[in-house]
């Protein structure tokens, strides 16, 4: 229903712009010649194409309410994760707060520098 109804809200849409750009203007516009009496004399072309756009003006203003109600009021209301990216876990060294059996910390911000013991090395010095 909903694929039928936004067609023909698409040849509403090209039918307005056809006779949109039909009508005269300054420059002539694009509704030439036609006979000198009756519908096709200018001014009765000049009056069709005037109650034509409104007539499919109206139209086209219809066709998007019911189409916007019809979308919003969908009983499959899913939101599509085709395109989801995943978030990786963040990295333990990337996370602002240490757990408690972090390195320590002296009183000028930086940790000292030791080596383990069971190597028999001597520490670094400062």
């Amino acid at each position: 229903m909903f694929t039928f109804l936004l067609v023909v809200h698409a040849i509403i849409a090209a039918a307005l712009v056809t006779v949109i750009l039909m009508q005269r203007s300054e420059g002539g516009g694009l509704g030439m010649g036609g006979s000198p009496s009756g519908l096709m004399s200018a001014r009765g072309a000049a009056d069709f194409l005037t109650r034509m756009t409104s007539i499919l003006a109206t139209l086209f203003v219809a066709m998007s309410i019911a189409l916007a109600f019809l979308a919003a009021s969908s009983k499959t209301q899913t939101i599509d994760t085709s395109l989801a990216r995943t978030v990786p876990a963040p990295r333990q060294d990337a996370v602002p707060n240490a757990p408690a059996d972090a390195a320590p910390v002296s009183a000028n911000g930086v940790a000292p520098a030791t080596v383990p013991a069971d190597n028999g090395a001597v520490p670094l010095a400062r």
